[in-house]
């Protein structure tokens, strides 16, 4: 799952890349950031692989400061646990897609 907005004063895209394991962690955990070049190859990978992409500026500002491999934090769970619902909901989560 990532996660990207594009800042509308200086249109510098980010890009947060989460994964999840419930039979290793406790929560998703970041694993890759990026902002600009590195924000597009997020997205681009996010795109061939066919992982779901959802826009959402207020999380990602929250999920880009944390570091690599790091699990998301309590403040975050609500958000998450929505968008991860809505990706089990369809069955198969690489088909679902939000920009």
């Amino acid at each position: 799952m990532n996660y990207y907005f594009k800042n509308r004063k200086q249109k510098i895209e980010t890009a947060v890349a989460l994964g999840f394991n419930a039979k290793v962690d406790a929560a998703p955990r970041i694993l890759a950031t990026g902002k600009g070049a590195l924000a597009q190859k997020i997205l681009e990978i996010a795109d061939q692989e066919e992982i779901h992409i959802h826009k959402d500026e207020n999380l990602v500002q929250i999920l880009c400061m944390l570091e690599q491999n790091s699990l998301i934090p309590i403040e975050a769970y609500t958000a998450v646990a929505k968008i991860l619902g809505q990706i089990y909901k369809f069955g198969n989560t690489t088909s679902y897609k939000e920009v």
